[in-house]
């Protein structure tokens, strides 16, 4: 009888990008999201928008002076993963029904609608990460166009 081999079927592809708590950095952590993604063969959406949210959120409500965000994406399975850690643990993230006519606060109900699941998980002080997840498609290829 042969020992099972100790292998996963399918690579984890990753990648963890440090970005200025700007909304430049905010900005560029949605394109080279979106890049990645491509480069892997994935749909960028709903990636794209979950991660423009995560990462406005950090650099809105999770700033400190002279502290970045990290970005860091990946693939296990036909999940993809999203995470977005910042330097304020102290504000934790909770979606809020905005106005009808406000401009902002409803970030955390798009990212809610968009990904498959979501939360926030405590790092070591100061630190908090907000993550998502969603389907990335069969075995990092695009998804097969509908039956019809």
């Amino acid at each position: 009888m042969r020992a099972p081999e100790n292998h996963l079927a399918r690579p984890v592809r990753n990648v963890s990008l440090q970005l200025s708590s700007t909304p430049r950095g905010a900005r560029l952590a949605r394109l080279l999201a979106t890049e990645q993604l491509r480069t892997w063969g994935l749909p960028s959406h709903p990636a794209e928008l979950i991660v423009g949210e995560l990462a406005a959120n950090a650099v809105t409500h999770g700033r400190v002076s002279g502290r970045d965000f990290r970005l860091l994406l990946y693939v296990v399975g036909d999940t993809l993963r999203i995470e977005v850690t910042d330097t304020r643990g102290d504000r934790l993230p909770c979606p809020q029904h905005s106005a009808d006519d406000a401009e902002s606060g409803r970030g955390l109900l798009l990212v809610e609608a968009l990904a498959d699941r979501w939360g926030v998980a405590p790092g070591p002080p100061p630190l908090k990460t907000v993550w998502a997840e969603v389907g990335a498609g069969s075995a990092g290829q695009c998804p097969a166009p509908p039956r019809r």
